[in-house]
C-alpha cells in the first residue's frame, strides 16, 4: 500500500531538514578552518559589491544592530572597511583585499566541502536547483 499523503509529506519534509542541517554542518566546518563563524562567512561570501549595513542585516535576517558588531569583527580581522554611501549617513560595507582573497578561498573550500557538490552531479545539481526554485516560486 503507497503511504499516505501526511506520511509522503512527513518524509519528504524530514528529508529535507536533514539535507539543510548537513549543508549548515559542512559550512560551519569549513569555514571554521579559516576562523569565522558561519555568520561571518556568509558576510564575507554576500559582499561582491559594497553594501549598505541594512541591506546585509536583511539578507542576514537579522536586526541591523547585529551587523555593527558584526562588521566590527571584520574590520578588527581586516576583512571589511566602512566607507561613506551617496547618503553619508549611510555606512556601506566594502571588502577589503584582504577580504577579496578571503572570498575567492572561501567559495572554493565551500564548494569542496559541501556535500551537495560531492555527491551529486553536475546534471543532479542543475536539476535539484530547478526543483527547489519550484519549491520556492
Amino acid at each position: 500500500m503507497p503511504p499516505s499523503r501526511l506520511e509522503e509529506s512527513r518524509a519528504l519534509s524530514a528529508r529535507l531538514f536533514q539535507v539543510a542541517e548537513r549543508a549548515k554542518a559542512d559550512f560551519a566546518d569549513v569555514v571554521a578552518e579559516v576562523g569565522l563563524t558561519p555568520l561571518q562567512a556568509r558576510t564575507v561570501l554576500w559582499l561582491q559589491e559594497p553594501s549598505a549595513m541594512r541591506s546585509l542585516a536583511r539578507h542576514l535576517a537579522c536586526d541591523a544592530s547585529n551587523v555593527t558588531g558584526l562588521a566590527d569583527r571584520l574590520e578588527e580581522l581586516g576583512m571589511v572597511e566602512r566607507t561613506p554611501g551617496d547618503d553619508r549617513r549611510v555606512k556601506l560595507l566594502r571588502l577589503t583585499p584582504r577580504g577579496v582573497k578571503l572570498r575567492a578561498d572561501l567559495a572554493d573550500r565551500v564548494a569542496a566541502g559541501s556535500t551537495v557538490t560531492a555527491k551529486l552531479t553536475a546534471a543532479e545539481r542543475k536539476q535539484l536547483a530547478t526543483l527547489l526554485d519550484k519549491l520556492l516560486a
